[in-house]
């Protein structure tokens, strides 16, 4: 049983992977193994975000926004489902959040939470942009041409003047210069990692791996996890999730 919150919200959505329509909490506490108290406020804090729905005889079943968020993501819904046992065991394994993400409208859609993050300042992001993933599900071609300097925030072309390095800074630690970008996405391709280090929120530090189908990035695995983790313990957990879900993909 996963013991951070993460961990325990994953679990209770992995739950109605193969599960019908709806489920009882006594159905969802016996999936997750989590005790039954526990499973209501998951359960609840899931009702309240949207992603679960309380039917009228009291069972749940996945909320509008899960729906929304899976017909709206550029990728196939077995994405999220083929990735959330993966995810499960990364956030068990670091005790961060762990999160599958694809490149939507210009930032990085994360399948979990929902959330929007900016391309340049996360680890996720960079490895979308490092590998070149596009805006569809398999449309990336794995060239690294997502990394020039013009679209490294997903402003448009290298010849767009796109927003002043002030526009992108989120923290003092943001990268924002092109040539100390570029130099991080060529990293990212050699290594097959991405770090970055409170780039997007003070006190966090995330990694990101690429999950490949087919030969082709489609989409990254990252864990967000406090600036006192370790990266190089964080590092093999992230990079077997992303193998792990690239497998569940048949890549």
């Amino acid at each position: 049983m996963a013991e951070s919150v993460a961990g325990r919200v994953l679990s209770v959505l992995d739950a109605f992977g193969d599960a019908p329509d709806t489920l009882r909490l006594t159905d969802i506490a016996r999936r997750t193994g989590l005790p039954a108290p526990t499973a209501l406020r998951m359960v609840r804090e899931l009702v309240a975000w949207g992603g679960l729905e309380r039917a009228a005889d009291g069972s749940y079943r996945l909320g509008t926004r899960i729906r929304t968020l899976g017909a709206a993501a550029p990728c196939p819904r077995g994405l999220l489902t083929a990735a959330l046992p993966a995810l499960r065991t990364l956030t068990a394994r670091t005790g961060g959040h762990a999160d599958v993400t694809i490149r939507a409208d210009g930032a990085a859609l994360c399948l979990v939470t929902g959330e929007r993050l900016p391309l340049h300042a996360t680890a996720a992001g960079k490895v979308l942009l490092a590998y070149g993933v596009g805006s569809g599900f398999g449309g990336g071609h794995g060239n690294g041409d997502g990394g020039a300097p013009g679209q490294i925030a997903g402003h448009g072309p290298r010849t767009a003047p796109g927003p002043s390095p002030s526009a992108l800074r989120h923290t003092p630690y943001t990268v924002t210069a092109p040539g100390a970008l570029g130099a991080q996405l060529a990293r990212v391709r050699a290594t097959g990692l991405a770090e970055a280090h409170q780039e997007y929120r003070l006190g966090e530090l995330s990694l990101a791996a690429p999950v490949f189908r087919n030969g082709f990035a489609v989409a990254a695995v990252s864990v967000t996890a406090a600036t006192t983790a370790r990266p190089d313990r964080l590092a093999p957990a992230v990079r077997q999730a992303a193998a792990t879900v690239g497998r569940a993909l048949g890549g």
